[in-house]
């Protein structure tokens, strides 16, 4: 499933987004404070300790917003996973937290700084559909696309870049595929490749839009697995997802977005019935299936095809 709060063709390998946000809509700077919900009672993480904090950040597009009054801590070390409807801002909340969206009002900060300025710390992973699969590059140009934040665009990668890259495609266990196309490539291929693409300037956090939607269970617990180790490494990563099992299992805590913040805090604690009817209204659909739950809008028809494989492709 897509977030539609921001749409962008073809634009596979790059973080540059040229929409541009316009001025906020009057009201926006006399809206009501926005009291989120902690979902229980948690340590609550010093200071020092956060990778990521954002704070009363509104945002959108052409006047209408799309996040109102968002504020969250996630501290080093932590998953959260980010679940809400299509259009509910999930897309557009990472995005402003790497710059690509300009904040109307507040703002995100990275290890205590703001979010614009900690770029080179910051590894993004787009959705499946934002990446242009045709398009003739190789396994290992990905991953060296990663360092260009670090770089730029127009200089020359160096040994330490390449050395870089094949690191991360070694941690992924995609360094053996280094010279195939990435046409060529399964589903958990793909995500294993974008996730080798993000880690390439080795960041403190990692923001993950859909990265296992559409995969079967087990590249789904293949690539949560890397994911789980990175954290133990001293990774921070938020991700979005339609996987309600996803987010239980392998996430500390759980953010239900719905342009405003539902509820933050543990998922055991506050994934009840009262706010995922509140976080996905009348688009809920919860469809059970190998066990596991998934969040989905009525309007979607799911089919056999949709559902991508781990096993290799293109051999």
């Amino acid at each position: 499933m897509k977030d539609t709060t921001d749409k962008y063709q073809n634009k596979p390998l790059s973080h540059e987004s040229t929409s541009l946000t316009q001025a906020p809509p009057d009201d926006v700077q006399t809206a009501p404070k926005y009291e989120l919900s902690s979902g229980g009672d948690y340590a609550e993480p010093h200071p020092q300790e956060l990778a990521l904090e954002v704070r009363g950040l509104w945002t959108g597009y052409n006047g209408h917003p799309a996040l109102e009054n968002i504020n969250l801590k996630v501290a080093q070390g932590e998953i959260v996973g980010v679940i809400g409807p299509n259009g509910s801002g999930k897309s557009t909340l990472m995005k402003a937290i790497l710059g690509l969206v300009k904040p109307w009002k507040g703002g995100a900060y990275v290890m205590g700084q703001p979010a614009a300025t900690r770029r080179r710390i910051v590894g993004y992973m787009p959705q499946m559909e934002d990446v242009d699969w045709e398009f003739p590059v190789t396994v290992r140009d990905v991953a060296l696309m990663g360092r260009y934040s670090g770089r730029g665009l127009l200089r020359r990668t160096n040994r330490e870049d390449r050395d870089a890259a094949d690191a991360a495609l070694q941690r992924v266990g995609m360094h053996d595929l280094g010279e195939r196309l990435i046409g060529e490539l399964s589903g958990g291929q793909r995500r294993r490749v974008l996730l080798a693409r993000a880690l390439a300037n080795d960041p403190v956090l990692l923001l993950l839009d859909e990265p296992v939607a559409g995969l079967d269970a087990t590249a789904q617990h293949r690539f949560l697995d890397t994911v789980d180790e990175l954290r133990s490494e001293g990774k921070t990563v938020v991700l979005s997802t339609h996987d309600l099992s996803c987010v239980s299992e392998w996430c500390g805590k759980a953010a239900c977005l719905n342009r405003t913040l539902i509820a933050y805090g543990p998922p055991g604690e506050i994934l009840d019935e009262q706010v995922l009817s509140e976080t996905f209204g009348s688009h809920l659909l919860l469809v059970h299936t190998d066990g596991r739950a998934y969040a989905y809008e009525h309007h979607r028809h799911d089919t056999a095809s949709d559902v991508e494989t781990e096993g290799e492709a293109g051999t």
